[in-house]
């Protein structure tokens, strides 16, 4: 069974990757099940964070004003990942957001992952949660939860914890992530223009900067103006 590999997670200011953006990345390297070398870093989103994220991870919009954006770091992640196999608990979830990522900043990002979820679903389906808090609690795994370097971490060691226990060598082989996404195009100066003098006229306050949207988040954004507070008048 594999035994050297990189454990990842992400926390992120929602779970739809196509619409939330990354706030930390946390990848623990793996040899013959010993972490080796950890990569952890705050991604600042362009956006400020709901409260209920802050209450979630305890990253504060503070924090993340000087950290880096996800482009200017995504080159160091791919190479502390190499072509190492990826292992997370819903590995797809974190997958597809440094996919995205990495297509929309013309990088490649292709890689086979192992799924302790998926494993826990299987050996484990009389437990009422199969949630890593919940199996970390379950196994006596300590750890400080919904922090990426952590909860990385503590993904690897349910895995060596389940391969411990269930020696099924066939629910343990890694499969290739799929996740398919086309690059998205940034903002125009035409939808900055208007998206401006929207923002003026109605004197919004806004939570998000303009130039780090993609074009259709600044579509998207235009059309909840408008639909609450009215077009431009001529």
């Amino acid at each position: 069974m594999i035994r050297d590999f990189v454990a990842l997670d992400i926390e992120t200011t929602g779970l739809d990757p196509k619409r939330d953006k990354i706030i930390e990345i946390g990848a623990v390297k793996i040899r013959d099940g010993k972490e080796t070398q950890r990569f952890e870093k705050l991604v600042n989103p362009a956006r400020k964070l709901e409260e209920r994220i802050i209450q979630l991870t305890g990253i504060t919009d503070k924090e993340l004003e000087q950290a880096p954006y996800i482009e200017d770091i995504l080159p160091e992640l791919l190479v502390f990942c190499g072509d190492d196999v990826l292992l997370g608990h819903r590995i797809l979830f974190d997958y597809s957001f440094i996919k995205r990522a990495a297509v929309n900043n013309n990088l490649r990002f292709e890689k086979q992952g192992i799924d302790t979820l998926k494993i826990a679903r299987r050996f484990l389906p009389e437990l009422e949660s199969r949630k890593l808090p919940f199996l970390c609690e379950y196994y006596g795994i300590k750890y400080d939860a919904h922090r990426a370097g952590s909860d990385a971490f503590a993904a690897a060691r349910l895995y060596f914890k389940l391969m411990d226990n269930f020696p099924e060598e066939e629910a343990y082989k890694p499969v290739a992530l799929i996740y398919k996404v086309k690059k998205e195009s940034p903002i125009t100066q035409m939808q900055k223009e208007r998206l401006y003098k929207l923002i003026n006229r109605h004197k919004l306050v806004i939570d998000y900067d303009i130039d780090k949207l993609t074009r259709n988040e600044a579509s998207r954004m235009t059309d909840k103006i408008i639909s609450k507070y009215g077009r431009l008048q001529a």
